[in-house]
């Protein structure tokens, strides 16, 4: 009994000890939170007042402000959008001081003892009180102190002054900040005439301004009006029938004709990444000032190259000029230009018309490279395999067998076979037989591996016709990958934004040019010469007849049902991808049935670009390895070119390579780099 009492007795007091501790600690923290707590503007309206996020090119032009604001007076705003944003966003908006309790304690209780999922508990004011913070942090301090402030503003003003506030700060997306703006944007009206539908689905926006856009993800927006509806009827703001009637009403959103800023596929992606790493808040509340890698020039010329192509391959599609603004009826293209030393992206295009589809196909688009992806499999090869362009294979017809499947039997392109040849004629014409052999030979790893150390990150399946271009990649992956090879084997990743400062200039990130070696020196400019030859007699023979003529590699890409064509290349200096096709994966044909290929729809509008991006340039040469030497090689044997005999076809070899030539030409058996395989 008497240990039994000892213990009771330890226990109150470590109790009460614990309670102090807990007890001096909360008034610390509070004391804490209300150090340099932020004070409530008189009047309230200038709570809104945040700078706007400035976003520069690399040139040092403004392209332009994000997060200015047209604020109307409450009684130039629908009644309608009030009661939906209340009914949405704090039902008990007029009955509480600041805080509303049941929402706090259901919060609490579902934050610690629920099954992961953050619930919120802010209210309008705690929301409006948010500006009045720099940072964005989601910590408990900050939130405390938020809450502060929010009764401060509660018990200065009056509900209605805190509700105009309010309605003039919400992000509704597209650019669009505060109601006024937003009803502009997607109905063309003032907000003071929009209806209970309309009302509703602008009300549902600010939950996720980019999940629910209604001008890209329609379905969604609808549905989350039909929640904004469903609160307005359980708050008795309006009744069943009312809302019944609002989700039937049509929606006559505003045609998105309108062209965005300069670079608007380019800006839509400096700003998710912004958001991301930010929060939407700050990117639009906090005045950043934001310094991109776009060059506006080569911006407008590759949004000129697309245009021009689309418009050449309407006319071989024969695809009607007046569709009804349906993009899906038309083909589309994107283009991506990287700096192949630094990665800087300097331009990029997602569409033929941003202001009739924001989706970015030139970062979301996922489609199969065809044969633009041999170039990972040839580097695999010879690396693994230990090959070179001077090796021997036979083109013939194939079937690879797969375990538990059908045979893998691919088929050139144009279904006939040629016999012997050397790699660097295999490659520049693109030959499908030659590709399975060696993906049978290297594996399907050993392709994903080098695809992976040049930049590729998107899924590949570790299959044999991987070899063919059948996992999907971006055109800024491509453009980014294939920037590896221009720059002698050295990775860059990709990045768009060069250095981020705040609204009193400090420098919040900045970018650290840094590249590491991921490939073989000599290996990777055994390939890049075998790409040339792609241009120069290839595939890609079209680029030159359309007038580019600088030092250029590249490889053609087509799937097998023409959906997608590709051509990707680049000079020492820049790599640029470019993909055409339709979104629904609608095979190309011409009007007499011939499928349309990556030379003929995606090398003119690589070509027309890299003109203009190129003139004036000077004639820069890929640099050539200290281990590297050229042999001219009979194409259809390997072997080195008599001095008596026709001319052959220029390999690069490397030295010791050049040794094994050496013992075939004196009678011996050829070694790895050259003979038959």
């Amino acid at each position: 009994m008497r240990v039994w009492l000892r213990r009771l007795r330890t226990a109150f007091y470590t109790g009460l000890l614990l309670l102090a501790v807990a007890a001096s600690g909360l008034w610390v923290f509070f004391f804490i939170a209300l150090r340099d707590l932020p004070q409530v503007p008189e009047p309230l309206s200038r709570i809104i007042e945040t700078p706007p996020t400035e976003i520069y090119a690399a040139s040092g032009e403004r392209i332009v402000l994000i997060g200015g604001r047209e604020a109307v007076p409450l009684n130039r705003v629908s009644p309608f959008f009030i009661q939906a944003v209340i009914a949405a966003e704090d039902h008990r908006f007029r009955e509480h001081r600041g805080i509303d309790k049941l929402r706090l304690m259901k919060a609490f209780w579902v934050n610690w003892f629920g099954s992961g999922r953050i619930e919120g508990a802010s209210t309008i004011t705690q929301q409006l009180a948010k500006n009045l913070f720099f940072t964005f942090q989601r910590t408990y301090q900050r939130k405390f102190r938020e809450l502060l402030v929010a009764l401060q503003i509660e018990a200065r003003y009056e509900k209605n002054e805190i509700l105009e506030a309010y309605v003039n700060q919400i992000a509704f997306g597209v650019g669009a900040h505060g109601i006024e703006q937003a009803s502009q944007v997607f109905f063309g009206k003032p907000a003071l005439q929009l209806n209970l539908a309309e009302a509703a689905l602008l009300a549902g926006l600010p939950k996720s301004p980019t999940r629910y856009n209604p001008l890209r993800h329609f379905e969604r927006a609808k549905e989350r009006q039909k929640v904004v509806l469903s609160r307005m009827v359980a708050v008795g703001s309006i009744s069943s029938a009312q809302a019944a009637q609002a989700y039937q009403t049509r929606l006559d959103l505003r045609p998105p004709g309108r062209p965005g800023p300069a670079g608007s596929y380019f800006l839509d992606l400096v700003l998710k990444d912004l958001e991301e790493r930010y929060g939407t808040d700050v990117v639009h509340h906090a005045g950043l000032k934001v310094f991109t890698t776009l060059d506006p020039q080569l911006q407008a010329w590759a949004a000129e190259a697309v245009q021009t192509g689309l418009e050449k391959l309407d006319q071989i599609l024969n695809v009607p000029a007046a569709v009804g603004g349906d993009s899906g009826a038309h083909p589309q293209a994107a283009l991506v230009a990287v700096e192949a030393h630094s990665g800087a992206v300097r331009a990029l295009i997602g569409g033929r018309d941003y202001g009739e589809t924001e989706y970015n196909r030139a970062v979301q688009n996922n489609r199969q490279p065809g044969s633009g992806f041999k170039p990972f499999l040839y580097y695999a090869a010879f690396e693994k395999a230990g090959l070179s362009p001077a090796s021997v294979f036979v083109d013939r017809r194939v079937s690879i067998a797969i375990a538990g499947q059908p045979p893998w039997t691919p088929r050139n392109f144009s279904s006939e076979y040629e016999g012997p040849m050397v790699l660097k004629r295999a490659l520049a014409r693109s030959v499908n037989s030659i590709a399975a052999q060696l993906v049978e030979r290297t594996g399907a790893g050993a392709v994903i591996d080098a695809a992976r150390r040049c930049g590729i990150k998107s899924p590949l399946a570790s299959v044999p016709s991987l070899a063919l271009g059948t996992s999907g990649v971006s055109p800024l992956e491509m453009a980014s990958a294939f920037a590896t090879l221009a720059a002698g084997g050295i990775r860059h990743d990709p990045f768009w934004i060069r250095r981020v400062e705040d609204s009193a200039g400090r420098v919040l990130e900045e970018r650290i040019l840094s590249g590491r070696r991921t490939l073989d020196a000599s290996i990777t400019f055994q390939l890049v010469d075998m790409m040339r030859a792609v241009l120069d007699e290839g595939t890609a023979l079209g680029v030159r007849q359309l007038g580019f003529h600088l030092p250029a590699a590249g490889k053609t890409g087509t799937t097998d049902d023409f959906n997608d064509a590709w051509f990707t290349g680049f000079t020492p200096t820049l790599s640029v991808s470019v993909w055409a096709g339709f979104d629904r994966s609608v095979s190309m044909r011409d009007h007499q049935g011939r499928g349309i290929t990556g030379g003929r729809a995606a090398a003119p509008i690589w070509a027309e670009f890299m003109r203009k991006a190129t003139e004036g340039e000077p004639q820069r040469q890929f640099a050539v390895p200290a281990d590297i030497r050229f042999m001219q090689v009979v194409p259809s044997t390997g072997q080195a070119v008599a001095p008596w005999g026709p001319r052959g076809i220029d390999v690069a070899l490397r030295v010791s390579q050049m040794q094994s030539f050496s013992a075939v030409a004196g009678g011996k058996e050829p070694g790895p780099s050259g003979g038959v395989q």
